[in-house]
C-alpha cells in the first residue's frame, strides 16, 4: 500500500469479504459431522505412514478449521457474519450432544468443547468489533463537524466566498473519481480540499473583503495564508495529509507559484488537484472586486494554464467536467439571493431593476415571491413581469458591448397577468388556466413553476386571482434559458426557490412548434444522419475498426455552437453488441476535431500530433468554417495494438495514435460531437 493510501485510511475500514468465506465453514462443518458420525458408530481408522489414526482426529482438525473460518466471517461480514456463525454453531451443539449420549466413546467431546469455546470467542470479538466501529463512527462524525465549523468560520470572515470551500471540495472529489482514485482517497481529497483556505482565518477581514485592488503589502499578507493553514492543520497528527492542500494549493506547475515555488510533480498530487478546482470556483464565483466570469471564458483560462499553472492531467479532467456541464450546474448558484442582500427588489420604471436570472432545466423549479406596489400612496397597481433570456453569466444586460460579450439573447417578456411580448422566441402561447386559485388567497402572493425540456419551456404563474400558463418555443440557437424577475411600479420580496429532485418526462410540455431539424432532407449515406445538440448526446452506430478504414461525412455547426470545441468527435470503444453504451461498453478513446486533446482509457496511451498548416487563419476563421459546413474525411490506420486516426480541416492537421491495452474485444469507431449536424456519413 502506498504512503498516500496508508494516510487516507482514517475511516472505518471497508473490507471486501471473499465470497468463498461463507461457503468454506459450511462445507467443513458438513464433512466434520459426517466423519464424527462415522467415527462414533464404527471407530473407523486410517493408515498414514504406517500409523493408525482414528477418523475422529481428522474431524477435530476440520472442526478447528471451520471455527477459524467462522471468526473470519465475523471480521469480514460483521453482523451478518456473526448471525451466520451462530446459526452454524447452534446446529452443531445438538449433534455433539447426541453423539455423547448415543456413543460408547468420547469422540464428540473435543468438538463440543471447541464449539462452546468458539461461540464465546465470537461473541467477544463481535462485541469488541462493534464497539470499535461505533467509536470510529463517532470520531468520523466529530471530524466532519469540526471541519464544517472551521469552514463556516472562514465563510463568515469572507462574505464574498461563502460556500467556496464546499464547492472546491466537491470539484476535487469529482476530479479524483475521474482519475480513478479509491473511495478512501476521494474522501481524503474531499476533506483536504474543504480545509484548503483555513489559513485565511489569520488574515485581517479588511484585506480579504477589500473591494479594490490590493496593495503590494496587502498581497504579501494574503500570500501568507497557505503557510498559516499548514501550521493550523499539521497539528492534527492523526491525519497528516490534511495540511497538504492548505500549504501547496497556490503552487504552479511551472514553478512560479508560492509559497515554495515547487514545480511539476514536486507539488503533492492532492494540491495539484485542489489547485485547479480552486481556480475554477474562484473564477465562476462573484468577488468583491469583480462579477463572476462566464463559463466559456473560464474554460479558456484553464486551457491556457494547462502545463503552466495547472497539472495537465487534472486541468484536462476539469475541462471535461466543464464540457459535460450542459446545465451549467458547476458554478456559484445565486438564486437564493437573486433579489439582493435583503431579498427584495424595487422596480419603479419598466425593467429599471432586474433580478439575476433563475436557470430553467428539466427539473421543475418552483419560485415563491411577494409583490407589492413601490408606492402605496400613489394608488398605482404593481405590474410584475419576467424576462426570458440567455446569457453566459445568467444576467440581463442592456449595454450593447456587455450584451455582445456575454452573448445575451432575449426570448421575450411575460407579465404575471398573462400579457406577453415575443422577442427571439419562435412562439409564445399564453392561456388562463383558472380565474382564481384554490391555494393562494392573498393578493400579491405568487408561486411560479417553470421547466425547460429541449426547445420548449413551460411557465405557470399562480396568483390569487388567476393562474396563467405560458408555453415558449425556443429558437434553434438556445443554449440556456433564464427568467429574470422585474416589473413596473412594484417591489418584489421574500423570494424562495426550490428545484425538484426528478426530471420531468420528455413529453411533459405540449409542443406548440415543430422540432428544428438540420438533418431532415439532407443526403443519407451508409448510416443515419446525426443531429448532436449537446456534448456527445448522439452517436452513430459502431463501425468496426480495420486498417485503411475511411469515414467521410458533411458537418455543419448548429446555431448554438459558439466555441472551438463545438465540433465533430471520433469515439473509439468496445462493446459486446457494437453499440455505444451497449452491453459491455467501454470507452477507449476519442478525438476532437479541434485537436485540443485525445482522451484515453487508463489502460491505453496516446500520442497527439496537431499541426497548423498554411490554410489555418485563426480560430475565429476556423469556427466560421465549421458554421458554413464542410466535407470531412477520417482515415484509420492499424498496426498490431496501435490505432492511428488522421484528419485535416481548415488548416488543422491531426494525427492521433492510441496504443491499446489488452482489451480482448473488437474495437469500434463512432461519429459523435458537440452541437453539430453530421450528414451523408459514408464508410469506405
Amino acid at each position: 500500500m502506498s504512503k498516500f493510501r496508508k494516510m487516507t485510511h482514517f475511516f472505518t475500514a471497508r473490507r471486501t469479504a471473499p465470497k468463498y468465506l461463507i461457503i468454506v465453514p459450511s462445507l467443513l462443518f458438513i464433512i466434520n459431522i459426517v466423519l464424527t458420525s462415522l467415527a462414533a458408530r464404527s471407530g473407523l481408522i486410517i493408515y498414514i505412514a504406517g500409523k493408525e489414526l482414528p477418523v475422529s482426529s481428522f474431524a477435530g482438525v476440520l472442526s478447528a478449521l471451520g471455527n477459524i473460518c467462522l471468526v473470519f466471517l465475523v471480521l469480514f461480514y460483521k453482523k451478518r457474519g456473526f448471525i451466520t456463525s451462530v446459526v452454524l454453531l447452534t446446529v452443531q451443539f445438538p449433534i455433539y450432544v447426541a453423539g455423547l449420549i448415543t456413543s460408547h466413546n468420547l469422540t464428540s467431546l473435543p468438538g463440543f468443547f471447541s464449539a462452546v469455546f468458539t461461540t464465546v470467542m465470537l461473541v467477544i470479538i463481535y462485541l469488541n468489533h462493534t464497539r470499535i466501529e461505533r467509536e470510529q463512527q463517532r470520531m468520523q462524525k466529530l471530524f466532519v463537524q469540526t471541519s464544517t465549523a472551521m469552514v463556516n468560520a472562514i465563510d463568515a470572515k469572507d462574505t464574498y466566498t461563502h460556500g467556496h470551500s464546499s464547492r472546491v471540495a466537491e470539484y476535487s472529489r469529482k476530479l479524483a473519481e475521474m482519475a480513478g482514485k479509491s473511495s478512501d482517497e476521494c474522501d481524503a481529497i474531499y476533506y483536504t480540499a474543504l480545509l484548503h483556505d483555513v489559513g485565511k482565518i489569520g488574515i485581517p477581514g479588511s484585506v480579504i473583503n477589500k473591494p479594490g485592488k490590493l496593495t503590494g503589502e496587502e498581497y504579501e499578507l494574503v500570500k501568507q495564508h497557505p503557510a498559516m493553514g499548514a501550521q493550523i492543520l499539521e497539528n492534527i497528527t492523526e491525519y497528516p495529509f490534511l495540511s497538504i492542500a492548505a500549504h501547496y494549493h497556490h503552487e504552479r506547475y511551472d514553478g512560479k507559484g508560492y509559497p515554495e515555488g515547487l514545480k511539476g510533480e514536486e507539488i503533492p498530487e492532492i494540491a495539484r488537484i485542489v489547485s485547479v478546482a480552486d481556480a475554477y470556483d474562484a473564477m465562476t464565483s462573484k468577488r468583491s472586486y469583480r462579477d463572476l466570469i462566464p463559463q466559456d471564458k473560464v474554460r479558456e483560462e484553464i486551457l491556457e494554464g494547462v502545463g503552466t499553472q495547472f497539472d495537465p492531467v487534472y486541468a484536462r479532467l476539469m475541462l471535461h467536467l466543464i464540457d459535460v456541464d450542459t446545465e451549467y450546474k458547476m458554478k456559484e448558484r445565486e438564486e437564493s439571493c437573486a433579489l439582493g442582500e435583503d431579498n427584495s427588489l424595487t422596480s419603479d420604471g419598466h425593467r429599471s431593476s432586474v433580478a439575476r436570472g433563475i436557470l430553467l432545466t428539466p427539473y421543475m423549479t418552483t419560485v415563491s415571491l411577494w409583490v407589492t406596489s413601490d408606492d402605496e400612496a400613489s394608488g398605482i397597481a404593481p405590474s410584475p413581469s419576467m424576462i426570458l433570456f440567455d446569457a453566459l453569466d445568467g444576467a440581463v444586460h442592456t449595454d450593447e458591448i456587455t450584451a455582445k460579450d456575454r452573448l445575451y439573447f432575449e426570448y421575450g417578456e411575460v407579465w404575471f397577468d398573462g400579457r406577453t411580448v415575443t422577442g427571439g422566441a419562435r412562439k409564445i402561447q399564453t392561456k388562463i388556466v383558472t380565474e382564481s386559485s384554490d391555494t393562494i388567497k392573498r393578493k400579491g402572493e405568487y408561486r411560479i413553476s417553470a421547466v425547460r425540456i429541449g426547445d420548449h419551456a413551460l411557465i405557470r404563474i399562480i396568483g390569487s386571482d388567476r393562474t396563467v400558463e405560458v408555453t415558449v418555443a425556443l429558437p434553434d440557437s438556445t443554449r440556456f434559458m433564464y427568467i429574470g424577475l422585474t416589473g413596473e411600479h412594484c417591489r418584489i420580496s421574500d423570494l424562495y426557490t426550490a428545484k425538484a429532485e426528478k426530471e420531468c418526462p420528455p413529453d411533459f410540455i405540449p409542443r406548440i412548434a415543430d422540432p428544428v431539424s438540420y438533418i431532415s432532407g439532407a443526403p443519407v449515406g451508409d448510416i443515419p444522419n446525426l443531429q448532436i445538440d449537446g456534448y456527445r448526446t448522439a452517436h452513430s452506430e459502431g463501425i468496426p475498426i480495420r486498417d485503411g478504414l475511411k469515414i467521410s461525412f458533411h458537418v455543419k455547426s448548429l446555431p448554438t455552437a459558439r466555441l472551438v470545441w463545438h465540433c465533430p468527435f471520433i469515439d473509439l470503444f468496445t462493446s459486446d453488441d457494437g453499440k455505444v453504451n451497449g452491453e459491455g461498453y467501454r470507452d477507449i478513446a476519442f478525438m476532437r476535431f479541434d485537436g485540443e486533446f485525445w482522451e484515453c482509457d487508463p489502460s491505453c496511451s496516446a500520442k497527439l500530433n496537431v499541426t497548423e498548416t498554411d490554410e489555418f487563419k485563426g480560430w475565429d476563421a476556423w469556427k466560421e468554417f465549421n458554421r458554413n459546413g464542410y466535407d470531412a474525411t477520417v482515415t484509420v490506420r492499424t498496426e498490431k495494438n496501435k490505432i492511428t486516426v488522421i484528419t485535416e480541416n481548415a488548416g488543422i492537421s491531426i494525427r492521433n495514435t492510441a496504443v491499446l491495452g489488452d482489451t480482448g474485444k473488437k474495437i469500434f469507431a463512432s461519429v459523435t460531437g458537440d452541437q453539430v449536424a453530421i450528414t451523408d456519413i459514408r464508410i469506405g
